[in-house]
Order: C-alpha cells, then structure tokens, then sequence
C-alpha cells in the first residue's frame, strides 16, 4: 500500500494509481521555498520505488503553477550574509529536485495554469508532458535580476536544445503558452484548464495501459545513453533489452497479446 508523507505546502491526491501533486503557496505564487522543495522531495522518494503509483502530476493551486525560486529568502539570508559556502550548498541542494523530477520512473507530467517562471519553468523542462493554457506566461528571469538560471539550465537545454534554450536563458525573454508549445516547450495547449484535463486524461490512459515498468526501464536507459559512444548505446540497449524480456511483464504481455485480452497492469477507469 502506498504510503505518502505528511505535507503542508503541498496537496497530495492518489486516485487509481496516479499521484496529482498540488503546489498549494498561492500567497507566494507558489514559489520554490524551502519548505516546498523539501516535501516535494520527499513525496517523489516516497513513491520512487513504487509500481503501483504509475503516473505523476504536478499542479499549482490559485491560478498559477509556479513563479520560480523564494527571493525573499535570497534577500535575507544569502545576499545579507554573503557567505558564498552556504550559497554554493543551497544551490547544490536545489539541484536535487531537478533531479528527482527528470529521473522519476513514473511518467511525469506539468499541467501548467497563469505562469511557470524561471525555476518554475525549468521544473517543468523536467517533465515527460508538459500542458498548458494558450495565454500561459513564461520565463527565465534571472539574468533580468542580475542572476543566472544555473541548476536549471542543462534542463532547459535538454527541453528545449541548445541554440532556442541559449536565447531565451540569456534575453529573460517573455513568451506565452501559444509560442511556448511552438518552441517545443508545451506539448499540448488549450485554452482554459478543462481542456487541458482533458488532454491530461487522455494522457493518463495511454500511461496506464503500459506496463510500469516497462516505463520505469525505458526512462532509465534514456538517461543513461546521452552522450555515449554508439558502442556503449548499443551495449546499454541490449542490457536493458535482456532484462525487460525475461520480466514477468513481458511474459505477461506476450501472452496477453496471444490470448488477445488486455494485460494485468491495465487499469480499468472508473
């Protein structure tokens, strides 16, 4: 039985196997605060390891997904001490949940209301699926605030490329959910949030008629082949390959396929 942590900036709902995580700061526009990128930590951790949570969302509460990282707490306790150890320390760990994120071995996906602004944005580069309103609002701000989009930007660069992530990190250009999935960042837009629940159930199904983990092995050799040699690809592959045939879900989903029924791991809605 899946068991989640107890959690106070965030809202937790697990309905037939899937995990919609609320952000749920409206007073701060849902900004990354400390205690926020902590529970969120722990809820990913919590259900790293567990088949039965097959699919992530994550939501803002009060209009609006997320406005990037806490600068209150940036004003008073790292720029007035100035201790660059404890800033070093502090942006090695907000690295974690980048992380946590884009190696779930769930499917992931951002469903994104108002705005995604910088760290917010870049979480959602993160993401399997990311959806948003038409009139959405983004960007990477920090240049515009004398910073840099430094954890966030190998995320950018893997959602966006190089040459349209380089632009838009440097110019802290503005754009909206239209041009956002015309640059490749959304992959689905729609004008109001029913539609975009409609798309995300769409999505959901798609994600529960696959095998977990099948899914979970797939994202795994993902991350690992980037940047290899063809040798080394064709290596990982081939290791990857081996264990998912001797499964007990490729059993099951050859047989299922030869039997012509529908597979134990598909969930059936409500």
């Amino acid at each position: 039985m899946t068991e989640l942590p107890k959690t106070e900036t965030l809202e937790l709902e697990l309905k037939q196997g899937w995990l919609t995580i609320w952000f749920n700061q409206p007073d701060n526009r849902n900004a990354l605060s400390d205690a926020l990128v902590a529970e969120l930590a722990a809820v990913l951790k919590s259900v790293r390891d567990d088949r039965a949570v097959r699919g992530i969302t994550l939501r803002g509460r009060g209009g609006v997904f997320c406005a990037g990282a806490d600068l209150k707490n940036f004003k008073q306790n790292f720029q007035t001490s100035g201790d660059r150890n404890a800033i070093i320390q502090m942006s090695s760990g907000a690295a974690e949940i980048f992380d946590l994120v884009n190696t779930a071995p769930q499917v992931v996906i951002v469903l994104i209301e108002g705005a995604a602004m910088a760290g917010g944005f870049g979480l959602s580069c993160c993401a399997d699926v990311v959806l948003c309103e038409t009139g959405a609002r983004f960007a990477m701000t920090e240049t515009a605030i004398g910073l840099s989009p430094a954890q966030i930007s190998p995320f950018v660069i893997q959602k966006l490329g190089y040459a349209t992530g380089r632009r838009l990190m440097l110019t802290a250009a503005r754009f909206d959910g239209a041009e956002a999935h015309e640059l490749g960042f959304a992959d689905f837009i729609a004008d109001d949030v029913a539609g975009l629940e409609i798309i995300e159930t769409q999505i959901r199904k798609q994600v529960l008629g696959a095998a977990p983990g099948a899914i979970a092995a797939t994202k795994e050799l993902l991350g690992q082949i980037s940047g290899k040699r063809r040798d080394e690809v064709i290596h990982l592959a081939a290791e990857n390959f081996a264990d998912r045939m001797v499964s007990d879900e490729a059993k099951e989903g050859v047989a299922s396929f030869f039997e012509k029924r529908k597979p134990n791991w598909v969930v059936k809605p409500e």
